[in-house]
């Protein structure tokens, strides 16, 4: 088969392209990305990631950062010497506690098809799991079980708006009555 025509050309040294940089360039592209983006935005490149670290007031080593305590006291360490660096980015610190502050979002919901079809299913049969497997809007054939599954998932994740639900079927039951 042959070869495409541009390809066979030898290639020449670039004489223009400062090594050094490109270099650098490079080891940074593969460096791994941090994913946290307070960090992120106060990394120095230039340090080390213990320097870095350091400067934000986190820990490399949580054993070197909190080290347990010997059990026997010496008498000979009376003068205990604590290096403690200056911690020159403490907004990064502020910033982690906040966000980890913050209350977990709930991500898990069901979808709007699940929940209409709860409903439905509830409004015009109420505990009848069996008129509920054999209903036309059944279109995937759950059993009775799967249904009533689906309705005990329903009630767990949204517990507040279920029992608004359940008040409502009641309040229409005895106006019908």
């Amino acid at each position: 088969m042959p070869k495409a025509k541009g390809k066979t050309r030898r290639q020449k040294f670039g004489y223009s392209v400062n090594r050094k940089r490109l270099n650098r360039s490079a080891r940074r592209k593969a460096a791994p990305r941090i994913e946290c983006s307070h960090i992120r935005h106060a990394w120095d490149h230039t340090k080390s990631v213990r320097q870095n670290l350091a400067e934000m007031g986190l820990a490399m080593d949580p054993n070197k950062a909190v080290p347990l305590r010997k059990r026997k006291v010496q008498a000979m360490e009376v003068d205990v010497d604590e290096r403690r660096q200056l911690v020159r980015k403490p907004y990064v610190l502020n910033d982690l506690e906040a966000e980890a502050s913050l209350p977990e979002k709930k991500g898990n919901t069901l979808s709007r098809d699940l929940i209409d079809y709860v409903r439905y299913m509830v409004e015009n049969h109420g505990e009848d799991y069996k008129a509920m497997a054999r209903d036309e809007k059944n279109y995937y054939q759950d059993t009775p079980k799967q249904i009533r599954n689906k309705i005990n998932v329903y009630k767990r994740f949204y517990p507040a708006e279920w029992e608004a639900f359940a008040h409502s079927l009641q309040k229409n039951a005895m106006e019908v009555a």
